[in-house]
């Protein structure tokens, strides 16, 4: 277990950035088709951030291709079926139903996925409690 008492090591994710080549594209969709909370567009930048539950996400064209990304994000969601029909509705398109992929008996992990614009795959998840008996 690591120990930051010293303050000089990390103490969270402050940002992420996904590598894209049509900025204004890609704030229309993570806006307007995922539902993200735009934060800011940095004009004459390519450059356009959101927060997605306290942490920035940066999209942006990246400087050099040392900087290019390729994350797979996993966006927490409270309820899979209805996060699907609402993104579906706004022109999300799924490679998948909403399934379970573990259950330890207590908890189901439920997950589906899409891509964005620039073919970044966007991951949405649920962690459903189980009824106990």
């Amino acid at each position: 277990m690591s120990d930051n008492s010293s303050g000089i090591g990390p103490t969270g994710i402050g940002q992420i950035h996904i590598s894209v080549v049509d900025v204004d594209r890609a704030v229309a969709w993570y806006r307007d088709v995922l539902g993200l909370d735009f934060l800011f567009q940095v004009e004459g930048q390519p450059m356009a951030f959101f927060n997605a539950g306290g942490i920035r996400l940066y999209l942006g064209r990246p400087e050099n291709e040392r900087f290019r990304s390729r994350p797979i994000l996993y966006y927490r969601v409270d309820d899979i079926e209805a996060a699907v029909a609402a993104i579906s509705a706004r022109g999300g398109v799924f490679f998948d139903q909403p399934h379970v992929v573990y259950d330890d008996g207590k908890e189901e992990l439920w997950l589906t996925g899409l891509d964005d614009p620039e073919g970044n795959p966007v991951i949405l998840m649920e962690e459903r409690p189980l009824p106990q008996t």
